[in-house]
C-alpha cells in the first residue's frame, strides 16, 4: 500500500532569489500542446452553474484566464448563453462543457454555430468507456479546430489514456473539491496533489490541469511546482458579483450570500435533470465576496510571491528549481495564521 500527500502535507523549500520585483515574474502557460495557444494566467473557473456563467466567462477572458461555461441546461440554453458571450465581444475566448452522454455531439455542434472552440468533456469518472468514444468522436467530427478538455481523472494510466484518446487537457482530481462528497460516497479517489505528481511523469504532451481541493495561492503553486500548466477552482470564485444565482438576503442583518454547490449534489440534481442519482455532491451559502477581478489579483500576486520564494521567473523555473518538504501536524498548524486560533 502506497502513501499519498495532499496539499496541507508539503511546503515549498525556500531557496536564493534574485528576482528584484514580482512583476518580472511571467505567469504564462501553454494551454494547447505543440501550439502557440497560451494563458497569461494559469486559472480556470470551473463548470459549475454556480460558477461560470456570461459574466465569469467574460471577466475570465480578461484576467487572461479560462471560463468554462457549465452544462447543467438544455442544449438551446447552453448555446445561448455562449451567443451571449460572444455577441459582448467576439474576442473573448471560453470554453463549454459538455458530457459523454445525452447529445453530447449534438450540444458541441451548437456551441460551435455559436463561436466556442474549447470543449470540456466534463464528467464525474473521465477514465472511461465512453470518454474514450466522445474523445475519438469528438476528434474525428472537428479535427484539431477545437481543443478538447477532458477530466476528471487521478491517474498516471488515466492520464496517458486520455491524451492518446485525443485530449489537449486533462483535468486532473477526483474527489477533492470542497463541496464534493465523492471520497465518502465511494470510498474512491486520490489527494489532488498527488495525482498530480503522478500525472506529470507522463511522456504525453497534453496540459495538465490540477483540479480539486485548492484553498489558497498557496496551493496553486504547490499544483504548478508538482508539474501542473493550470489550475481550475470553484470555491475561490464562487459568491463573487460574476457567479450566476441570486444575492440571498437576510432579515437578521447578517452579510449577504450566495448558493454555491456541487453538480452531484441533491439540489443540483434535481434542478437540472428533474431527478437524483448517486449523491456525490453538497450545497451551501457563501459570503458575497464583490468583482472576482479583486479575487484573481489577489490569488495572481500570490502565486508570483510563490514563485519569488523559490527564485524562478515563469513556471518551467518553478518545476525545475521546487523542491518539497514534508511538514508534521504540528508544522502545519504552525504554517497558519496561528494567532488567530487563540481569539
Amino acid at each position: 500500500m502506497r502513501r499519498a500527500i495532499c496539499f496541507d502535507d508539503v511546503l515549498l523549500e525556500p531557496s536564493f532569489s534574485d528576482i528584484e520585483s514580482r512583476s518580472q515574474i511571467d505567469l504564462t502557460t501553454q494551454f494547447t500542446p505543440q501550439s502557440d495557444d497560451y494563458l497569461k494566467l494559469p486559472i480556470i473557473s470551473a463548470p459549475m452553474d454556480t460558477v461560470t456563467g456570461i459574466e465569469m466567462a467574460v471577466a475570465m477572458h480578461n484576467a487572461a484566464g479560462l471560463g468554462i461555461i457549465h452544462r447543467y441546461n438544455t442544449i438551446k440554453e447552453q448555446a445561448e448563453l455562449a451567443q451571449k458571450v460572444f455577441e459582448i465581444n467576439p474576442l473573448v475566448r471560453f470554453g463549454a462543457a459538455i458530457g459523454t452522454t445525452d447529445k453530447y455531439e449534438s450540444r458541441a455542434c451548437a456551441l460551435y454555430d455559436e463561436g466556442c472552440r474549447i470543449f470540456c468533456l466534463d464528467v464525474a469518472h473521465g477514465h472511461h468507456e465512453l470518454m474514450r468514444k466522445a474523445l475519438m468522436r469528438l476528434r474525428s467530427v472537428f479535427g484539431d479546430s477545437v481543443h478538447l478538455m477532458a477530466g476528471n481523472i487521478a491517474t498516471l494510466k488515466a492520464f496517458n489514456n486520455l491524451a492518446d484518446w485525443g485530449a489537449d487537457s486533462i483535468r486532473v482530481g477526483v474527489g477533492g473539491g470542497s463541496i464534493c462528497s465523492t471520497r465518502v460516497q465511494t470510498g474512491h479517489g486520490i489527494p489532488t496533489l498527488q495525482s498530480v505528481i503522478d500525472c506529470a511523469r507522463s511522456d504525453r504532451d497534453a496540459t495538465l490541469i490540477a483540479d480539486g481541493g485548492i484553498k489558497n495561492s498557496g496551493d496553486m503553486v504547490k499544483s504548478l511546482a508538482a508539474g501542473a500548466d493550470a489550475v481550475m477552482c470553484g470555491s475561490l470564485l464562487a459568491g463573487t458579483k460574476e457567479t450566476p444565482g441570486t444575492v440571498l438576503r437576510s432579515s437578521d442583518g447578517s452579510p449577504p450570500r450566495k448558493v454555491y454547490r456541487g453538480m452531484a449534489s441533491r439540489e443540483a440534481q434535481k434542478a437540472w435533470r428533474g431527478k437524483v442519482g448517486s449523491v456525490e455532491g453538497v450545497a451551501t451559502t457563501v459570503p458575497v465576496k464583490g468583482a472576482v477581478e479583486d479575487v484573481l489579483h489577489d490569488l495572481e500576486w500570490g502565486i508570483r510571491s510563490g514563485l519569488s520564494y523559490t527564485g524562478a521567473r515563469n513556471l518551467s523555473e518553478l518545476r525545475c528549481k521546487a523542491k518539497f518538504i514534508e511538514q508534521t501536524q504540528s508544522a502545519q498548524t504552525e504554517s497558519s495564521p496561528h494567532a488567530l486560533l487563540r481569539l
